[in-house]
């Protein structure tokens, strides 16, 4: 009788479809735990602290990281720096990237190739595309060569506090035109070639098949495209690393390459950490936000 029980009980347990789909996901949720949760948990708890990296050389001092932040001037100056970075690039790569899928969704001569072309930027790693416009930027590089041969004096691009931000803005639009150009081309195709049909009907012109349906209709797409495009300049380490390294007088420095330096340059593990604490929840808004638009849509 006993043995009958359990038999009866085990196939029970087993076929409950909950038991069993924890059962699969348990593996994965394993590694995101070790992976993810526990690193992210981690660092909160060790924005409160200051000290060596060791736990034992850990103590508890609070929210005076997180103070020192809002009283810091470089800190302050970095926020800045990344908020002109952000803006700055994506609104010229969504723009151009719009125009280049319109124009590339329409039957013209080597299509393919032009899509191949502006995408290929997309699938090269930064290190290379900042060590490639680092040459093209340098007092004797290529761009002042040009400069000189219009007559134009040459321009320390990568040694000048004005200019240094906008290469490296410049390369990150370079960088991201072709990922935001295939995402506006997939929105173009979706919106139904019946609406244009029925506009021309009517008379309507290309701006205004453009400003009444185009528009609209991509409206997801274009939340998608800025929310990526913030999140890769949120994130962007790897042209400061290259090609400036933060400088001159920290006016390219960005948030992530900041945090870098506090903690491997300075040692400032807490400090550092708070400061990945508040990119974390910036960037966590902006997922919240792509996770709402899809709800919408």
């Amino acid at each position: 009788m006993p043995k009958i029980y359990t038999k009866i009980y085990t196939k029970s347990w087993l076929d409950n479809d909950t038991v069993a789909a924890w059962i699969f996901l348990a593996p994965a949720l394993i590694l995101l735990g070790v992976f993810i949760i526990w690193p992210i948990a981690y660092l909160f708890y060790l924005s409160f602290t200051a000290g060596s990296f060791t736990l034992k050389g850990i103590y508890w001092i609070g929210l005076k990281n997180y103070w020192r932040l809002l009283l810091d001037p470089d800190f302050l100056q970095v926020v800045g720096n990344t908020f002109y970075f952000t803006i700055a690039t994506i609104i010229p790569s969504l723009v151009i990237s719009l125009g280049l899928a319109v124009l590339l969704n329409r039957s013209i001569p080597l299509r393919g190739i032009l899509r191949s072309a502006y995408f290929l930027p997309s699938i090269i790693s930064l290190v290379a595309a900042g060590l490639g416009f680092r040459w093209l930027f340098q007092t004797s590089g290529p761009v002042n060569g040009l400069l000189d041969f219009f007559g134009i004096s040459e321009i320390s691009w990568l040694g000048d506090t004005f200019w240094a931000m906008p290469v490296i803005i410049l390369m990150s639009i370079w960088k991201q035109l072709g990922f935001n150009m295939v995402v506006f081309l997939a929105g173009l195709q979706a919106i139904p070639p019946s609406r244009y049909e029925a506009a021309d009907l009517d008379g309507a012109n290309a701006w205004q098949q453009f400003w009444y349906i185009t528009l609209p209709g991509l409206r997801p797409t274009v939340i998608f495209a800025v929310i990526t495009t913030a999140i890769f300049t949120l994130r962007s380490f790897e042209q400061v690393f290259v090609m400036t390294g933060g400088g001159p007088l920290n006016s390219t420095n960005l948030l992530v390459y900041y945090i870098y330096q506090e903690a491997f340059g300075q040692f400032d593990f807490g400090y550092a950490a708070a400061g990945a604490t508040v990119l974390l929840a910036v960037t966590l808004v902006l997922v919240y936000l792509q996770l709402q638009t899809w709800g919408e849509e």
